[in-house]
């Protein structure tokens, strides 16, 4: 994948840094056209004002963004995307969607990102949800593993919403089994919401086939779309039964300019329903350009690429004697490697120090090359960490 000329701009930073990048798993490197991009939603204020509002500028490089995410997941319908500025954001939609009669009961595991295991214990702790957090089984890897005939366990006739992770953020691994899993809420009348965010751009998915309620995610990581342009996947069958959400704002009207203040609120069609207030537009303009060169690399494409580097990289660590995870099926796991220890962040913060770019979540360290890192540097960090380990 020659996609290095594109990244001229964050490749100069890096290399004069001495640094080899291998958290693309945390935040993507932007393209050199994010900034051009950026630069013209910007050009629309200062030459239009008011009238950047118009469905021909910001409002159509919104569209775009919306296209572009329902076409990553297999969604046939642009509306079916809704912008959001976290993942949590678009939890909170969901959740508030719900009938406010009596607690929600809530299927998720211990498993999630911090964001949404934090949005599910306030709704517990305000008497909002009751929740039911699986556990996952440890083998002698020390790596943690979500079992879905466990999580498929834990759903019964009283449960209202499943929330889990397609790919597991401190691990990578890949939620085995989905498809039951939903196929047993719905079976049992509950709604399920997938956390795609380590998912999307890094392995193939496509969300009416998977027949999933509802998922979040963004362009933080993988499609290198930076913070704030996030999103919430509604399948069209609740677009069409036109649920609603209680996390609503102008933007949901169905005149939105139209300043018409109606007895009972009127509102827009499909997925703009669930738009909110004023939305950060320039997030749009960040998104675009790293949504397009997925898209044009295309998934099946990055994986086998993604797949061919940590392959190359756990190999390396493992003939220099640093013991990384090493999967007993790679195609089991997303798009990064690991180092288990309990000093996983004072190794991380190490590595840094020695020029290799990595992060710790609990006892993993996490390694992730991509598309924009050669081979060359894959086996160079092998070298530098095996150095610093030793």
């Amino acid at each position: 994948m020659n996609v290095r000329h594109r990244f001229t701009r964050s490749l100069q930073e890096q290399n004069a840094r001495d640094e080899i990048y291998l958290a693309n798993h945390s935040l993507g490197r932007p393209l050199d056209e994010t900034a051009i991009n950026v630069q013209r939603g910007l050009d629309l204020w200062y030459s239009r004002m008011g009238s950047a509002w118009d469905s021909d500028a910001w409002i159509a490089e919104t569209s775009k963004f919306r296209s572009l995410t329902a076409q990553l997941l297999g969604l046939p319908r642009h509306d079916s995307v809704v912008p959001k500025t976290s993942a949590a954001q678009g939890l909170r939609a969901v959740l508030n969607s719900f009938p406010q009669d009596r607690p929600l009961n809530v299927v998720t595991t211990e498993g999630e990102f911090d964001s949404i295991d934090f949005v599910l214990k306030a709704y517990e702790h305000l008497g909002r949800a009751h929740v039911r957090s699986v556990s996952p089984s440890v083998p002698n890897t020390g790596v943690p593993s979500f079992s879905a005939r466990e999580i498929t366990d834990a759903i019964d006739p009283t449960t209202d919403l499943v929330v889990v992770s397609l790919v597991f953020f401190t691990t990578s691994e890949i939620l085995s089994g989905v498809e039951g899993l939903i196929k047993k809420a719905h079976q049992n009348g509950a709604l399920v919401l997938l956390d795609l965010y380590h998912a999307a751009g890094v392995i193939p998915i496509n969300f009416m086939e998977l027949e999933a309620d509802f998922s979040i995610g963004g362009s933080y990581k993988y499609l290198r779309g930076g913070p704030g342009a996030c999103w919430l996947a509604i399948h069209p069958r609740h677009l069409e039964s036109r649920r609603r959400t209680l996390d609503t704002g102008w933007f949901a009207k169905k005149e939105t300019f139209g300043y018409d203040r109606k007895v009972e609120p009127e509102w827009a069609e499909g997925g703009d329903s669930w738009l909110e207030s004023t939305p950060p537009i320039l997030t749009s303009y960040q998104a675009v350009p790293g949504l397009e060169l997925t898209l044009e690399l295309g998934i099946d494409n990055i994986r086998r690429d993604s797949l061919a580097k940590n392959q190359i990289l756990r190999e390396a660590l493992r003939k220099s004697n640093v013991e990384v995870f090493q999967p007993k099926s790679a195609q089991e796991y997303g798009a990064f490697s690991l180092l288990v220890s309990y000093q996983a962040q004072d190794i991380a913060e190490l590595l840094c120090s020695k020029g290799i770019n990595v992060d710790a979540r609990g006892t993993f360290v996490r390694f992730c090359p991509d598309c924009v890192t050669t081979t060359e540097e894959v086996e160079t960090a092998a070298v530098r960490i095996a150095k610093a380990l030793s």
